[in-house]
């Protein structure tokens, strides 16, 4: 709950940096995030170990890792800056379809007949959207693939969250570096240029980059999968609400239908999976009643 409740408050933190660039944003959480990683590693005498376990399978892995969520990071940021929280939050509600879809396409998985419904109607919401909207919800897509392809890679990588998070962070370091100097010498850097504030959130977006990706990790391992599936519609509603309620961003009657699709899209998906989860728990226990 606690790494939900960090993302879902992410849209206020970003807020208060709005006058810098997504991208030096981004910059910024790659190389406090590897900072605060490799202190992590190298204060539990893990140096050695995480090197070793680095061969040339996981470096190929966590480098298409960090090029997903490097992505993911800049759109989501800039979505934040520009005022397209709504949009956002609209790509972590369909991200948990898409990978559904994604585990039949990649890992070969087969969907119990009704849960296709869930992905046709959302198919729809966003075929709605795109329709009466008069745009492409690309913003939600991008967000949606980029992070679903994540957990995939996430899904085959072969070292822990603490090794695997400090490994891609590690990857995209020097660039993120390289480009944050680059700016600085063009005359358009923002650390040390902002206010004590903002210098302060933006080496403090490694910390909030960080801590809900190792608390999510850790949690994993202790959590049912059922209760994560159920925890992880926090965040975008939290996002959602921000945007609508905080931030006054435009929501109109079209897009309250095609985010009512996806919605009920979402609670299709939902009662399905407990549904037969039950049917399953009955035929294991037949003699067992109902808590």
């Amino acid at each position: 709950m606690a790494a939900y409740l960090i993302w879902g408050l992410f849209p206020i933190y970003w807020k208060q940096l709005n006058g810098v660039p997504a991208l030096q944003l981004v910059g910024h959480r790659i190389v406090w995030s590897f900072v605060l990683l490799a202190t992590v590693v190298l204060l539990g005498g893990q140096g050695k170990a995480l090197l070793a376990a680095v061969d040339r399978h996981a470096a190929r892995t966590y480098a298409f890792a960090a090029l997903l969520i490097s992505v993911n990071w800049f759109a989501y940021v800039w979505a934040v800056t520009h005022g397209l929280i709504v949009d956002a939050s609209l790509g972590y509600y369909i991200n948990p379809l898409f990978s559904v879809l994604l585990g039949v396409v990649v890992f070969r998985e087969r969907l119990r007949p009704l849960q296709w419904l869930p992905i046709a109607i959302a198919a729809a919401g966003v075929a709605y959207l795109t329709l009466t909207l008069g745009s492409f919800p690309w913003l939600a897509l991008l967000l949606a693939v980029t992070f679903g392809l994540y957990g995939a890679v996430k899904k085959a990588a072969p070292l822990g969250s603490l090794f695997g998070l400090t490994t891609e962070t590690a990857v995209l370091f020097i660039p993120a570096v390289g480009y944050l100097f680059f700016c600085e010498a063009a005359g358009h850097g923002a650390f040390l240029h902002s206010s004590p504030k903002e210098n302060l959130m933006m080496a403090g977006g490694g910390l909030v980059t960080a801590v809900p990706l190792l608390l999510f990790a850790a949690a994993a391992s202790r959590v049912p999968m059922t209760t994560i599936g159920i925890l992880q519609y926090m965040t975008p509603t939290m996002q959602f609400l921000l945007g609508v309620i905080v931030y006054r961003e435009a929501f109109p009657a079209a897009r309250l239908i095609g985010f009512g699709l996806v919605w009920t899209a979402l609670g299709v998906f939902w009662f399905e999976g407990l549904h037969s989860r039950r049917t399953l728990v009955r035929a294991a226990h037949p003699h067992r009643a109902d808590p």
